[in-house]
């Protein structure tokens, strides 16, 4: 029961959507119908500035980091499956807000605080991977997909199968669902790089 309740919680936490709220407070906008419309950081960051675009990475990955700690404090650490399913629940909430009318972003900056908790070093690894290929292709959509496919080979390299691989799989599909209309720009040489101001 008390899984139960944690994986409600980390929902509605997931769903709060920090850059519509921020979006809200500091132009009085809705952040879904400017720039790329994507509710999430990298949006925030060519509408609002940078401070703002910080403010949501972070607090996008801080809500993925308590949804793991709810997980593991509301189960007593019983049941590995617990934190795994309450990280999922968060991203589920981030993309699918009920606060929100269930559109909300993409879901990468909740779940690099979700893998980051229950598989460091694996997140590790391909956050510096997934930064290099930003930094050098200025894709953001690029080091994204290509963070969340590089985890689960880490994850099966360095663990095995159990509850994280099968939750980074998901994760990854999440991912690349949430990015197909970037796979499709990416495609036809009409995505947006960093530092755009318009998506």
């Amino acid at each position: 029961m008390n899984a139960v309740l944690a994986v409600i919680i980390s929902y509605l936490l997931g769903s709060v959507s920090f850059s519509i709220v921020i979006a809200r407070l500091v132009k009085g906008i809705d952040i879904r119908q400017h720039g790329s419309g994507n509710a999430g950081a990298t949006n925030t960051l060519r509408v609002l500035g940078k401070g703002p675009g910080i403010a949501v990475f972070i607090l996008d990955i801080a809500k993925g980091v308590a949804a793991v700690w709810i997980g593991h404090a509301l189960n007593g650490g019983y049941e590995s499956w617990a934190p795994v399913l309450c990280g999922l629940a968060a991203i589920v909430g981030h993309n699918w807000p009920v606060w929100f009318r269930f559109k909300g972003g993409k879901g990468i900056a909740t779940t690099v605080g979700v893998i980051a908790t229950l598989a460091f070093i694996p997140a590790l690894i391909a956050g510096v991977v997934a930064i290099a290929v930003i930094a050098i292709t200025r894709y953001v959509s690029v080091g994204s997909l290509l963070f969340a496919a590089l985890v689960p080979v880490g994850i099966g390299v360095m663990t095995g199968s159990g509850p994280m691989l099968w939750a980074s799989l998901l994760i990854c599909v999440f991912a690349f669902v949430r990015h197909r209309s970037n796979l499709v720009k990416l495609v036809q040489g009409k995505e947006n790089k960093l530092g755009a101001k318009r998506g």
